[in-house]
């Protein structure tokens, strides 16, 4: 039987289908008010519940020259804004144990980056906290082993769990997304999220760089996960991905991610209805 998991007043596992959204990483006040704005108001129209999603540091980056965010106090500060003027529950990633504290005192989910999520301290600190743990399969890790870092926050007495599917590494600078994972990932007995975004990179190429994401691959993919049982999706989206400060190249255009959205809740309804039961 799969839990499900409350976030605000959301219901991750239950027979809506829910979004994360949002930029890459924290950028101008501008930016982010108004994709905050923009993806609460499809929220509300698409009856849609909403997570925002944006960090306040991302670390994995290919160069020390790339933007990496506006720092903890920074970022979590703008995030705080967002929740409160657009009353809105909140997930960011935190890279070490340190971060956990603050985050915490903000955010409504806590993610460890795919990079990461085997980290035992990181993993354990982060659970210890009781906040809702998503857990990023690594791009280097069998999906059907993603129980083992589930099992860390378990131990750690929390329960409050998602995993989200995020593509497994291919060959070289190259990501694949195997349905089978969607199978292994609902098995740990926790909602399943599909970051279809993150899932078309291009490793090795600069985000800015067009070739550095095969965007042309997301509706496909995100029917794809939809129809394999998916609870929720997760996308990073930008008012103008051009001149994104991170992830340009994959990040979602806010402009398209209405009628994007739209066939997909309508095949997540044909799927809770013929799911198998497993």
């Amino acid at each position: 039987m799969k839990k499900i998991i409350r976030v605000g007043n959301i219901e991750c596992g239950a027979e809506k289908l829910f979004l994360i959204a949002g930029p890459c990483v924290v950028e101008d006040e501008k930016t982010m008010m108004d994709t905050a704005e923009l993806l609460v108001g499809l929220s509300q129209e698409l009856d849609l519940p909403l997570i925002f999603k944006s960090s306040f540091q991302k670390d994995n980056r290919s160069s020390a020259d790339f933007y990496t965010g506006p720092g903890m106090d920074k970022g979590l500060a703008m995030l705080q804004k967002i929740k409160e003027q657009f009353k809105v529950p909140l997930i960011t990633d935190i890279h070490y144990p340190d971060q956990i504290a603050a985050a915490a005192e903000v955010v409504d989910v806590i993610q460890i980056p795919a990079y990461l999520v085997m980290q035992t301290t990181l993993v354990v600190e982060a659970a210890k906290t009781g906040k809702v743990i998503n857990l990023k399969h690594a791009q280097f890790l069998a999906p059907e082993n993603m129980i083992k870092p589930v099992r860390k926050v378990e131990q750690a007495g929390n329960t409050n769990i998602m995993v989200t599917e995020r593509g497994y590494a291919f060959g070289y600078n190259d990501l694949i997304v195997d349905p089978r994972s969607f199978y292994h990932l609902r098995t740990t007995g926790y909602p399943v999220i599909f970051d279809v975004t993150h899932s078309i990179r291009k490793y090795g190429i600069p985000s800015s760089d067009p070739a550095g994401g095969s965007r042309e691959f997301i509706p496909t993919l995100a029917r794809a996960g939809v129809a394999a049982g998916i609870d929720g999706l997760f996308l990073e989206v930008h008012p103008d991905p051009t001149r994104a400060l991170c992830d340009a190249a994959s990040q979602m255009c806010i402009a398209d991610v209405r009628e994007f959205l739209k066939p997909l809740i309508e095949l997540h309804q044909v799927e809770v209805k013929y799911r198998p039961n497993f």
